[in-house]
């Protein structure tokens, strides 16, 4: 089988695609000829060294993929050799195999194709469980999402507004955004405008009569953050997905107690190690979304394997629109 090879976290050239032993199913696992990865802020992270956990080296990075079962360990119940899923790794599916545990397996709808499938993956599920299990999204909820032009942010305000949210799309390139969110049911907010700390609110309540928004789905940090703070409604919740900006922020509790504010984090890995049904769930939800026409992730590319490290690149300058996706030939 062909994998990428971090034999050492460090800069994305310095790792490269190499032939390595076949994989084999243990009890319990489930052994997947993969077909497409997608590539994730969280794995350039991994494979340079910033993200919180490193796994055991050498590895390959890459935390969810679709493709066709090729074989089951002892014990294994929930799918079987040929069968089309799309699973949820910690690492591992940069590469022509990979292995999941059994209830990291998701079944794909049979109209779902292997790339449509990872371009939602990881993406949908972090902006399913931010806005409605950690958000307590309602139907008629008014909602910001930071970075709406990245995968989280785009499956977000899809999602959002395909289950009654009043959507707030904000983004530092509104072109980028109108092409990545297409005819989606929502409204822009202009993240490149100046002073943010004033512009960012003065546009919220432009588009919200005054009212600021409920939740808010924040994938950026830093000054972001810090604005869409200010533009909160009443009871509103604020929801940590990531800091794409590259700050960290860091909250003063007056700003809780004023408005009653709730402040949330996301990890959703958490979800998938502790409550993998909540997760299926989920996808059963999204994937009736997705037969609808109301999630579906636009503007895909598709890269080789061999060129991970471009997909990489694109990520880190934060120059990819949409969704990146390995295939594997």
């Amino acid at each position: 089988m062909l994998a990428v090879q971090v034999r050492q976290p460090g800069p994305v050239e310095t790792h490269a695609v190499e032939e390595v032993p076949d994989l084999a199913a243990a009890p319990g696992q489930v052994l997947v000829d993969v077909k497409a990865a997608a590539v994730n802020y969280p794995d350039l992270l991994v494979v340079t060294g910033r993200y919180q956990t490193i796994p055991p080296l050498p590895f390959a990075p890459g935390k969810d993929a679709a493709g066709i079962v090729r074989a089951v360990g002892p014990d294994v119940k929930r799918v079987k050799p040929g069968d089309r899923v799309l699973l949820h790794v910690e690492y591992g599916t940069f590469a022509t195999q990979a292995l999941a545990r059994e209830d990291q397996c998701l079944t794909l709808p049979a109209d779902m194709g292997f790339v449509d499938a990872v371009a939602l993956g990881l993406a949908a599920q972090t902006a399913w469980f931010a806005l409605l299990e950690r958000g307590a999204f309602e139907p008629g909820d008014r909602v910001l999402v930071t970075g709406a032009s990245g995968a989280v942010g785009q499956a977000a305000v899809q999602i959002a507004s395909a289950l009654g949210g009043t959507v707030l799309a904000a983004a530092s390139n509104l072109e980028r955004a109108r092409a990545v969110l297409g005819e989606t049911r929502c409204s822009l907010v202009d993240l490149s405008a100046p002073d943010m700390r004033n512009s960012l609110r003065e546009q919220v309540h432009a588009a919200t009569g005054g009212h600021g928004v409920d939740v808010v789905i924040e994938t950026l940090g830093g000054e972001a953050f810090d604005a869409a703070l200010r533009a909160m409604a009443w009871c509103g919740r604020i929801v940590t997905v990531g800091f794409a900006s590259g700050r960290i922020p860091e909250i003063k509790a007056g700003h809780l107690l004023v408005k009653n504010i709730s402040a949330l984090g996301l990890q959703w890995t958490d979800y998938r190690d502790r409550q993998p049904q909540r997760v299926e769930r989920a996808h059963a939800a999204m994937a009736a979304l997705w037969q609808r026409g109301a999630l579906r992730p636009r503007l895909i590319t598709t890269l080789p394997l061999q060129e991970f490290a471009e997909a990489f690149r694109l990520i880190d300058a934060r120059q990819a629109s949409g969704r990146l996706v390995l295939t594997m030939g």
